[in-house]
Formats: C-alpha cells, structure tokens, sequence
C-alpha cells in the first residue's frame, strides 16, 4: 500500500542561515512517500544557489516577488500536486518520525482538514515555542493563545498537553492541510500577507464543517521571529489582521458588539506603549486600524463569513483570556481554560 503523498513546502526569504541549520534536519525525515520543496520568495540572498549545491534533492521553485507568506503559500501551493501538504518554516528543526503520526491522525479522520506537532523551543526546549506550542486556541473576542502559551508566556513542557485533540488553529510554522481542503478554502487569504492568516484557513475551515486538531506524538523545535523581526510592522501586521479575521468570520450579531470591544481594547494597549515611551506601537496600533477601514470599503472583502457555523467550533474559549491574563493573573492554558 502507498503511504500518501506529502509535500514538505518550505517558503524561504533570505534564509540561508536557517536552511544550512535545518534543512538538513528536514532531509533526515523518516516517512518515505515525500517531496521537500524550497519556494523563494524573491530572495536577495545566495539561498537558492546554496541549496542548488548542497542539496540537490530539494525542488526548488523561485517567485519574482515576495508575496508574504500568504500569497507566497498560495503561488507555490497552486504548482504542487500532493495529498498534504506541510507548511514548514525555515527555521524549524524536525525530529526524524515527526511525519507519520500526524498523517496516520489525519487519515484516520477525514474531517480533519489542519494538524500541527507540538512546538518546542528550539533555544529552550523544555519550554512551548510561542507560535503555536501544543494547539492553537482562540477566546471568545478575537485573542489567539495555545496550549502551553498564553500572551508573552510560554510553559515548560511536563507533558501536560501530549493529548490529540480537537483545537481552533494549526501553527502555520508547521501545517499540515489536506490538499483538497487547501484548495477548497481557496487558500490562505493573501491580503494579510504575514501573522494569522492561518487562523483565519483554520476559522474557515471550522465554518465549512472541518476539524483542526494537534498531534503531540510529532514533535518540532522552532526558532521563532526567523523572517519578520519583532517591531512596527509585526505590530501593526498582528492587530490589523486580527481585525480583518474578526470581520470575515464572526456572525454579524456577535460582530456587531465585539468589535467595538476590540477597537476599545486595542486604544488601551496603544495609549499604554505611548505613556511608556513605545511610540511605533502606539501608531502601528493606530495604522492597523485605519487599515481596517480602508479593508472594509474594499469589494470581495468578506469571502469566507458564514451566518451560522455548520458545526461547533473547536477550540474556543468563552471567556475573555485578557481578563484572565492581566486582571486574575493567570498565565497558564490549564489554569485559564480548566484542561
């Protein structure tokens, strides 16, 4: 029997460092039936030269600009033909059977459209990496947190969530999706062009009726922040995108309120990096929500929103986790979410 096909797609800018570190790691992958795929998003590096020479089993397709990740996904993704696809970052190294538990999990159950391994530390590996950790979750306004992350604070791994489970997201450091589901959603939505696109596939998802789940049996050990560096425009990437999510994906009548709460929440977090002298977190806050306004006068700027989810959807939280993070002092998953 033929294992399914799995393309291992590795969306690179300027990355050679990372890809001289992992992708020997990647290489080193125990599951058979696979294909490694180096996608360059425009690099202005020797990256594609370098894996040429020393790598010469990796395919390697090259963009003529830099998409983001999200379109770069979506321009490299529409070339390959696989059963999965893995979105893997550059700057994760891999254990050598981190495939086979995790399409075995998704065979196994067909509804589930996304898995992620667990995310581990790549400096500090008894620790959760923040991008992901254990399975991404999501609070009842918009906040994303993971099991065994929370905001800025990552838990040590004791083991405490090994279980497989159904979540809200999959890390897009390293996804797995069904191909066809890929697809289907019309991938990744290319306007936020880095950070959540890949909760809002996996909200979409949920909404057309799929499962996301984590697979702790697959383990990785990321680097984190390897492209875009902590700053402005991460900042303003993550609110405005946030924002975007809300609006695609909420029903309207919950939209209509928790909007407002967000945009109000958001003023408090840029007034208080403006009083403690943060002034580009102050204005990427402020950018992000012009940019919101100037999102929603745009036509075609609400595929995806569903009125009613087909299913429950997993992984959410009811309540509001920055009340439970800054105002009770809570800083775990188990100790906010009681699992």
């Amino acid at each position: 029997m033929v294992s399914p096909g799995v393309a291992i797609v590795i969306l690179n800018y300027n990355g050679r460092k990372h890809l001289e570190n992992f992708l020997p790691s990647v290489l080193a992958s125990t599951y058979n039936n696979k294909r490694i795929i180096l996608a360059d998003n425009a690099s202005t590096d020797d990256s594609v030269d370098f894996v040429k020479t020393h790598f010469a089993t990796v395919e390697i397709l090259i963009n003529q600009q830099n998409q983001g990740f999200a379109g770069g996904y979506n321009w490299a993704l529409s070339q390959i033909a696989s059963d999965y696809f893995v979105l893997l970052n550059s700057d994760v190294s891999v254990t050598p059977g981190w495939i086979e538990p995790i399409v075995e999990l998704m065979e196994a159950n067909p509804s589930t459209a996304a898995c992620q391994p667990k995310l581990l530390s790549y400096f500090n590996p008894h620790l959760f990496e923040y991008a992901g950790a254990s399975g991404g979750w999501i609070d009842t306004l918009g906040y994303p947190f993971s099991r065994g992350r929370v905001f800025d604070v990552c838990e040590a791994d004791q083991s405490q969530y090994n279980q497989s489970q159904k979540i809200f997201w999959a890390s897009g450091a390293a996804m797995f999706v069904r191909a066809a589901v890929y697809k289907e959603m019309g991938g990744l939505d290319a306007v936020f062009f880095a950070h959540q696109e890949e909760i809002d596939l996996c909200w979409r998802m949920q909404l057309a009726g799929y499962h996301i789940m984590a697979c702790p049996a697959s383990v990785v050990y990321h680097v984190g922040a390897g492209t875009l560096p902590r700053g402005g425009k991460k900042v303003f990437l993550n609110f405005r995108n946030n924002l975007i999510m809300l609006c695609k994906n909420l029903p309207m009548h919950e939209l209509i309120w928790k909007l407002p709460v967000r945009l109000g929440l958001d003023g408090i977090s840029a007034w208080k990096g403006l009083l403690t002298g943060d002034i580009y977190f102050f204005t990427a806050i402020v950018r992000a929500h012009i940019a919101l306004i100037a999102w929603a006068f745009k036509p075609v700027r609400r595929h995806g929103l569903r009125k009613q989810p087909l299913n429950k959807l997993e992984g959410v939280y009811k309540g509001s986790v920055v009340w439970q993070y800054f105002i009770k002092q809570k800083t775990s998953f188990q100790k906010i979410v009681g699992k």
